[in-house]
Protein backbone atom coordinates (compact mmCIF):
# COMPACT_ATOMS: atom_id res chain seq x y z
CA UNK A 1 0.00 0.00 0.00
CA UNK A 2 1.18 3.78 -0.68
CA UNK A 3 -0.02 6.81 1.98
CA UNK A 4 0.62 9.94 -0.09
CA UNK A 5 -0.20 13.21 2.03
CA UNK A 6 0.14 16.65 0.07
CA UNK A 7 0.41 19.74 2.61
CA UNK A 8 1.28 23.07 1.69
CA UNK A 9 0.60 26.90 2.69
CA UNK A 10 -3.19 27.64 2.46
CA UNK A 11 -4.58 27.94 -1.08
CA UNK A 12 -1.48 26.87 -3.14
CA UNK A 13 -3.87 24.18 -4.60
CA UNK A 14 -2.84 21.23 -2.72
CA UNK A 15 -6.68 19.44 -2.61
CA UNK A 16 -6.41 19.88 -6.68
CA UNK A 17 -3.45 18.53 -7.09
CA UNK A 18 -4.55 15.39 -4.30
CA UNK A 19 -7.62 14.78 -5.96
CA UNK A 20 -6.07 14.90 -9.66
CA UNK A 21 -2.84 12.53 -8.36
CA UNK A 22 -5.77 10.23 -6.80
CA UNK A 23 -8.30 10.70 -10.37
CA UNK A 24 -4.39 9.35 -11.95
CA UNK A 25 -3.92 6.64 -9.62
CA UNK A 26 -7.13 4.84 -10.45
CA UNK A 27 -7.17 5.11 -13.97
CA UNK A 28 -3.95 3.31 -13.46
CA UNK A 29 -5.80 0.41 -11.90
CA UNK A 30 -5.09 0.96 -8.34
CA UNK A 31 -7.78 0.87 -5.66
CA UNK A 32 -7.61 4.52 -4.46
CA UNK A 33 -8.84 6.55 -1.95
CA UNK A 34 -8.65 10.45 -1.81
CA UNK A 35 -9.53 11.96 1.68
CA UNK A 36 -9.48 15.10 3.05
CA UNK A 37 -8.53 15.65 7.24
CA UNK A 38 -8.39 19.33 6.67
CA UNK A 39 -11.33 20.95 8.74
CA UNK A 40 -12.10 23.50 5.92
CA UNK A 41 -12.86 20.55 3.18
CA UNK A 42 -13.06 21.61 -0.42
CA UNK A 43 -12.39 17.93 -1.76
CA UNK A 44 -15.38 17.85 -2.48
CA UNK A 45 -15.51 21.31 -4.41
CA UNK A 46 -12.57 19.98 -5.94
CA UNK A 47 -14.88 17.02 -7.54
CA UNK A 48 -17.17 18.82 -7.47
CA UNK A 49 -19.78 16.87 -5.60
CA UNK A 50 -21.30 16.33 -2.49
CA UNK A 51 -19.12 14.26 -0.44
CA UNK A 52 -19.79 13.16 3.38
CA UNK A 53 -17.70 11.48 6.35
CA UNK A 54 -19.13 7.89 4.47
CA UNK A 55 -16.86 6.41 1.84
CA UNK A 56 -18.64 6.98 -1.46
CA UNK A 57 -17.00 5.50 -4.90
CA UNK A 58 -17.02 8.67 -7.51
CA UNK A 59 -15.18 6.61 -10.09
CA UNK A 60 -14.03 2.84 -10.97
CA UNK A 61 -11.34 2.24 -8.74
CA UNK A 62 -11.49 5.49 -7.14
CA UNK A 63 -12.97 6.42 -3.31
CA UNK A 64 -13.75 9.64 -1.72
CA UNK A 65 -14.46 11.25 1.79
CA UNK A 66 -14.48 14.18 4.36
CA UNK A 67 -13.89 13.03 7.65
CA UNK A 68 -16.42 14.75 10.02
CA UNK A 69 -14.22 15.95 12.67
CA UNK A 70 -17.03 16.19 15.16
CA UNK A 71 -17.96 12.54 14.45
CA UNK A 72 -14.41 11.40 15.14
CA UNK A 73 -14.09 13.09 18.51
CA UNK A 74 -17.71 12.35 19.83
CA UNK A 75 -15.82 8.38 18.63
CA UNK A 76 -12.41 8.89 20.14
CA UNK A 77 -12.80 11.24 22.72
CA UNK A 78 -16.24 10.65 23.91
CA UNK A 79 -15.70 8.98 27.27
CA UNK A 80 -12.80 11.69 28.08
CA UNK A 81 -15.03 14.60 27.00
CA UNK A 82 -17.74 13.07 29.39
CA UNK A 83 -15.46 12.83 32.39
CA UNK A 84 -14.36 16.84 31.86
CA UNK A 85 -17.85 17.89 31.32
CA UNK A 86 -18.07 15.90 34.28
CA UNK A 87 -15.51 17.72 36.62
CA UNK A 88 -16.04 21.29 35.09
CA UNK A 89 -19.82 20.80 36.33
CA UNK A 90 -18.62 19.86 39.85
CA UNK A 91 -16.07 23.03 39.74
CA UNK A 92 -19.27 25.07 38.56
CA UNK A 93 -17.24 26.30 35.50
CA UNK A 94 -20.26 27.93 33.97
CA UNK A 95 -19.45 31.29 32.19
CA UNK A 96 -18.36 29.14 29.04
CA UNK A 97 -19.59 25.96 27.22
CA UNK A 98 -17.81 23.29 28.74
CA UNK A 99 -17.68 21.77 25.52
CA UNK A 100 -15.37 23.64 23.96
CA UNK A 101 -13.09 22.93 27.03
CA UNK A 102 -13.16 19.39 26.48
CA UNK A 103 -11.71 19.42 23.15
CA UNK A 104 -7.99 20.86 22.90
CA UNK A 105 -6.71 22.45 20.16
CA UNK A 106 -5.45 20.18 17.07
CA UNK A 107 -7.67 17.12 18.81
CA UNK A 108 -10.13 16.79 15.71
CA UNK A 109 -7.32 16.58 13.17
CA UNK A 110 -5.52 14.19 15.22
CA UNK A 111 -8.48 11.91 15.68
CA UNK A 112 -8.96 12.15 11.85
CA UNK A 113 -5.65 10.54 11.32
CA UNK A 114 -7.03 6.84 13.31
CA UNK A 115 -9.83 6.76 10.40
CA UNK A 116 -6.40 6.41 7.62
CA UNK A 117 -5.23 4.04 10.43
CA UNK A 118 -8.16 2.30 9.99
CA UNK A 119 -8.12 1.83 6.11
CA UNK A 120 -4.70 1.25 5.97
CA UNK A 121 -5.35 -1.87 8.55
CA UNK A 122 -8.19 -3.65 6.36
CA UNK A 123 -6.16 -3.29 3.34
CA UNK A 124 -9.12 -2.25 1.17
CA UNK A 125 -7.04 0.21 -1.05
CA UNK A 126 -3.38 0.11 -2.92
CA UNK A 127 -3.63 3.81 -2.64
CA UNK A 128 -4.39 6.66 0.00
CA UNK A 129 -4.20 9.80 -0.85
CA UNK A 130 -4.57 12.34 1.64
CA UNK A 131 -5.63 16.33 1.69
CA UNK A 132 -4.05 17.64 4.69
CA UNK A 133 -4.55 20.97 6.46
CA UNK A 134 -2.23 23.61 5.95
CA UNK A 135 1.43 23.12 6.57
CA UNK A 136 1.71 24.29 10.00
CA UNK A 137 -1.42 21.85 11.55
CA UNK A 138 -0.06 19.03 9.55
CA UNK A 139 3.25 18.97 11.30
CA UNK A 140 1.95 19.22 14.50
CA UNK A 141 0.04 15.96 13.91
CA UNK A 142 2.82 14.29 12.79
CA UNK A 143 4.92 15.47 15.90
CA UNK A 144 2.52 14.49 18.29
CA UNK A 145 2.78 10.60 19.27
CA UNK A 146 6.59 11.41 19.70
CA UNK A 147 6.08 14.48 21.93
CA UNK A 148 4.18 12.66 24.53
CA UNK A 149 6.30 9.20 24.20
CA UNK A 150 8.39 9.32 27.50
CA UNK A 151 5.11 10.44 29.01
CA UNK A 152 2.92 8.01 28.51
CA UNK A 153 5.15 5.31 28.09
CA UNK A 154 7.20 6.00 31.51
CA UNK A 155 4.47 7.77 33.83
CA UNK A 156 0.99 6.96 32.57
CA UNK A 157 0.93 3.68 33.80
CA UNK A 158 1.77 4.49 37.48
CA UNK A 159 -0.93 7.02 36.96
CA UNK A 160 -3.25 4.83 35.99
CA UNK A 161 -2.15 2.66 38.88
CA UNK A 162 -2.36 5.44 41.45
CA UNK A 163 -5.74 6.55 40.57
CA UNK A 164 -7.04 3.44 40.74
CA UNK A 165 -6.23 3.00 44.11
CA UNK A 166 -6.95 6.79 45.31
CA UNK A 167 -10.06 6.59 43.35
CA UNK A 168 -12.55 5.87 46.74
CA UNK A 169 -10.70 8.23 48.91
CA UNK A 170 -9.79 11.16 47.11
CA UNK A 171 -13.18 11.40 45.43
CA UNK A 172 -15.68 12.58 48.57
CA UNK A 173 -11.97 14.37 49.98
CA UNK A 174 -11.63 16.34 47.03
CA UNK A 175 -15.20 17.01 46.07
CA UNK A 176 -14.58 16.22 42.49
CA UNK A 177 -14.86 12.83 40.45
CA UNK A 178 -11.90 10.44 39.37
CA UNK A 179 -11.19 9.52 36.24
CA UNK A 180 -12.56 5.94 35.81
CA UNK A 181 -10.55 3.29 34.05
CA UNK A 182 -12.83 3.23 30.96
CA UNK A 183 -11.20 7.47 30.64
CA UNK A 184 -7.78 6.21 31.38
CA UNK A 185 -8.19 3.07 28.63
CA UNK A 186 -9.49 5.81 26.44
CA UNK A 187 -6.62 8.16 26.44
CA UNK A 188 -3.90 5.35 26.40
CA UNK A 189 -5.92 3.65 23.14
CA UNK A 190 -5.39 6.78 21.17
CA UNK A 191 -1.63 7.58 22.19
CA UNK A 192 -0.84 3.88 20.82
CA UNK A 193 -3.15 4.54 17.34
CA UNK A 194 -1.56 7.69 17.05
CA UNK A 195 1.95 6.18 17.88
CA UNK A 196 1.05 3.34 15.43
CA UNK A 197 0.13 6.33 12.51
CA UNK A 198 3.46 7.73 13.33
CA UNK A 199 5.32 4.73 12.89
CA UNK A 200 3.38 4.21 9.23
CA UNK A 201 3.86 7.82 8.08
CA UNK A 202 7.74 6.76 8.86
CA UNK A 203 8.09 4.36 6.68
CA UNK A 204 9.72 5.38 3.73
CA UNK A 205 8.61 2.77 1.52
CA UNK A 206 4.49 3.50 2.71
CA UNK A 207 4.23 7.09 3.16
CA UNK A 208 5.60 10.36 0.73
CA UNK A 209 4.79 13.58 1.93
CA UNK A 210 4.77 15.55 -1.05
CA UNK A 211 5.07 19.48 -0.82
CA UNK A 212 2.86 21.72 -2.96
CA UNK A 213 4.23 25.63 -3.47
CA UNK A 214 3.72 28.65 -5.47
CA UNK A 215 6.52 30.42 -7.05
CA UNK A 216 6.24 33.10 -4.57
CA UNK A 217 8.37 34.56 -1.72
CA UNK A 218 6.01 33.50 1.48
CA UNK A 219 4.84 30.41 0.27
CA UNK A 220 8.44 28.83 -0.89
CA UNK A 221 10.15 30.18 2.60
CA UNK A 222 6.90 28.30 4.49
CA UNK A 223 7.92 25.28 2.35
CA UNK A 224 11.65 25.84 3.83
CA UNK A 225 10.50 25.79 6.96
CA UNK A 226 8.19 22.51 6.73
CA UNK A 227 11.21 20.84 4.84
CA UNK A 228 13.29 21.18 7.78
CA UNK A 229 10.59 20.43 10.18
CA UNK A 230 9.77 17.03 8.61
CA UNK A 231 13.93 15.98 7.74
CA UNK A 232 13.95 16.73 11.54
CA UNK A 233 11.40 13.89 12.10
CA UNK A 234 12.77 11.58 9.40
CA UNK A 235 9.48 11.80 6.75
CA UNK A 236 10.12 11.63 3.59
CA UNK A 237 9.47 14.25 1.39
CA UNK A 238 9.48 12.40 -2.00
CA UNK A 239 8.24 15.76 -4.37
CA UNK A 240 7.55 19.42 -4.81
CA UNK A 241 5.04 20.55 -6.94
CA UNK A 242 4.92 23.87 -8.44
CA UNK A 243 1.15 25.01 -8.99
CA UNK A 244 -0.02 28.04 -11.14
CA UNK A 245 2.95 28.37 -13.56
CA UNK A 246 2.32 31.42 -16.01
CA UNK A 247 3.11 29.18 -19.42
CA UNK A 248 6.15 30.46 -21.32
CA UNK A 249 3.57 30.83 -24.74
CA UNK A 250 1.81 33.23 -23.05
CA UNK A 251 3.19 36.17 -24.49
CA UNK A 252 0.45 39.05 -22.96
CA UNK A 253 2.71 42.09 -21.97
CA UNK A 254 0.49 42.21 -18.39
CA UNK A 255 2.16 38.77 -17.57
CA UNK A 256 5.38 39.92 -18.44
CA UNK A 257 6.52 41.12 -14.99
CA UNK A 258 4.55 37.98 -13.43
CA UNK A 259 7.21 35.52 -15.96
CA UNK A 260 10.16 37.44 -14.56
CA UNK A 261 9.20 37.16 -10.66
CA UNK A 262 8.20 33.43 -11.18
CA UNK A 263 11.08 32.68 -13.00
CA UNK A 264 13.17 33.76 -9.67
CA UNK A 265 11.22 31.35 -7.29
CA UNK A 266 11.22 28.58 -9.74
CA UNK A 267 15.20 28.85 -9.41
CA UNK A 268 15.05 29.48 -5.87
CA UNK A 269 13.12 25.99 -5.50
CA UNK A 270 15.20 24.34 -7.43
CA UNK A 271 18.00 25.70 -4.95
CA UNK A 272 16.63 24.76 -1.81
CA UNK A 273 15.03 21.29 -3.01
CA UNK A 274 17.53 19.53 -5.31
CA UNK A 275 18.04 16.79 -5.81
CA UNK A 276 14.19 16.13 -4.52
CA UNK A 277 12.80 16.03 -8.05
CA UNK A 278 10.36 18.90 -8.77
CA UNK A 279 6.71 19.16 -10.71
CA UNK A 280 5.77 21.85 -12.54
CA UNK A 281 1.64 22.65 -13.14
CA UNK A 282 0.56 25.69 -15.61
CA UNK A 283 -1.89 27.72 -14.68
CA UNK A 284 -4.58 26.75 -16.51
CA UNK A 285 -6.96 28.94 -18.92
CA UNK A 286 -10.19 27.31 -16.92
CA UNK A 287 -10.98 26.72 -12.87
CA UNK A 288 -9.26 23.11 -11.80
CA UNK A 289 -12.95 21.93 -10.82
CA UNK A 290 -14.28 18.45 -11.69
CA UNK A 291 -13.22 15.55 -13.42
CA UNK A 292 -12.28 16.54 -16.61
CA UNK A 293 -10.09 19.36 -15.13
CA UNK A 294 -8.22 16.95 -12.55
CA UNK A 295 -7.50 14.70 -15.22
CA UNK A 296 -5.68 17.10 -17.58
CA UNK A 297 -4.09 18.26 -14.13
CA UNK A 298 -3.12 14.63 -13.33
CA UNK A 299 -1.27 13.37 -17.19
CA UNK A 300 -0.17 17.55 -16.66
CA UNK A 301 2.23 16.49 -13.90
CA UNK A 302 3.00 12.98 -13.95
CA UNK A 303 2.86 13.09 -17.45
CA UNK A 304 3.75 9.29 -18.13
CA UNK A 305 5.00 8.52 -14.75
CA UNK A 306 3.25 6.25 -12.11
CA UNK A 307 1.52 9.14 -10.34
CA UNK A 308 1.91 6.85 -6.65
CA UNK A 309 5.52 5.58 -6.64
CA UNK A 310 8.29 6.99 -4.30
CA UNK A 311 9.34 9.91 -6.49
CA UNK A 312 12.89 10.11 -3.91
CA UNK A 313 13.86 8.27 -0.84
CA UNK A 314 16.94 10.29 0.39
CA UNK A 315 18.34 9.68 4.07
CA UNK A 316 18.17 12.48 6.28
CA UNK A 317 20.27 11.12 9.13
CA UNK A 318 22.78 7.72 9.01
CA UNK A 319 25.89 6.77 11.24
CA UNK A 320 29.44 6.35 10.59
CA UNK A 321 32.61 4.76 12.13
CA UNK A 322 35.47 6.63 12.34
CA UNK A 323 38.12 4.84 14.40
CA UNK A 324 37.02 4.64 17.37
CA UNK A 325 34.40 7.10 17.52
CA UNK A 326 30.64 7.77 15.73
CA UNK A 327 29.22 10.42 13.85
CA UNK A 328 25.36 10.54 13.72
CA UNK A 329 24.98 12.78 10.56
CA UNK A 330 21.41 14.85 10.47
CA UNK A 331 20.53 16.72 7.52
CA UNK A 332 19.37 20.19 8.90
CA UNK A 333 18.57 22.21 5.41
CA UNK A 334 17.68 25.77 6.34
CA UNK A 335 18.76 26.23 9.99
CA UNK A 336 21.20 28.82 10.90
CA UNK A 337 24.16 27.87 13.34
CA UNK A 338 22.72 29.96 15.97
CA UNK A 339 19.47 28.70 16.19
CA UNK A 340 20.86 25.01 16.84
CA UNK A 341 21.72 23.55 20.24
CA UNK A 342 22.52 20.70 21.43
CA UNK A 343 22.14 18.28 24.29
CA UNK A 344 22.37 14.10 25.40
CA UNK A 345 20.50 13.25 28.29
CA UNK A 346 20.10 9.50 28.92
CA UNK A 347 19.53 7.75 25.61
CA UNK A 348 17.95 10.63 24.67
CA UNK A 349 19.45 13.30 22.36
CA UNK A 350 17.73 17.01 22.53
CA UNK A 351 17.94 18.79 19.55
CA UNK A 352 16.36 22.65 18.97
CA UNK A 353 16.00 24.34 15.69
CA UNK A 354 14.49 27.74 16.54
CA UNK A 355 11.02 27.16 17.79
CA UNK A 356 11.01 23.24 16.90
CA UNK A 357 12.50 20.55 19.50
CA UNK A 358 12.85 17.15 18.78
CA UNK A 359 14.04 14.42 21.47
CA UNK A 360 15.67 11.57 19.42
CA UNK A 361 16.58 7.92 20.52
CA UNK A 362 19.78 7.64 20.17
CA UNK A 363 20.42 3.59 18.46
CA UNK A 364 22.00 0.92 20.64
CA UNK A 365 25.57 1.85 19.36
CA UNK A 366 25.48 5.22 20.61
CA UNK A 367 24.21 4.86 23.90
CA UNK A 368 26.98 3.91 26.20
CA UNK A 369 28.79 6.98 24.27
CA UNK A 370 28.74 10.36 25.16
CA UNK A 371 29.13 13.66 22.82
CA UNK A 372 32.51 14.84 22.26
CA UNK A 373 31.94 17.88 19.37
CA UNK A 374 29.47 18.91 17.02
CA UNK A 375 29.94 20.48 13.56
CA UNK A 376 27.45 22.13 11.55
CA UNK A 377 28.38 22.65 7.66
CA UNK A 378 26.62 22.40 4.03
CA UNK A 379 23.12 22.19 6.13
CA UNK A 380 24.19 18.94 8.30
CA UNK A 381 24.59 18.66 11.80
CA UNK A 382 27.59 16.12 12.36
CA UNK A 383 27.80 15.11 15.95
CA UNK A 384 30.29 13.14 17.48
CA UNK A 385 30.58 10.15 19.66
CA UNK A 386 32.88 8.53 21.41
CA UNK A 387 34.28 7.25 25.35
CA UNK A 388 32.36 5.93 27.76
CA UNK A 389 29.88 7.63 29.87
CA UNK A 390 31.61 7.31 32.96
CA UNK A 391 34.91 7.88 32.03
Amino acid sequence: MRIILYTGKGGVGKTSIAASTALKSSKEGFKTLVISTDPAHSLGDSLDMKLSNELMEVRENLWAQEIDATHEVEQGWGKVQKYLTTLFTAKSIKDITTEELTVFPGMEDLLSLLRILKYYKEGRFETIIIDCAPTGETLALLSFPEMLRWWMEKLFPLKKKVIKLARPIAEPLLGVPMPSNDVMDEIDNIYYQLDEMKKIFSDREITSIRIVVNPEKMVIKEAQRSFTYLNLYDFNVDAIVVNKVIPDNVSDEYFKVWKDVQKKYKDMVVESFSPIPIYYIPLFKAEVVGFEMLNLMGDEIFKDENPILVKYNGRTQHIDKDGGEYILSLSMPFVDKKELSLNQKGDELIIKAGNYKRNITLPRTLLSLSIKGAKFQDEVLKIRFGGEDNE
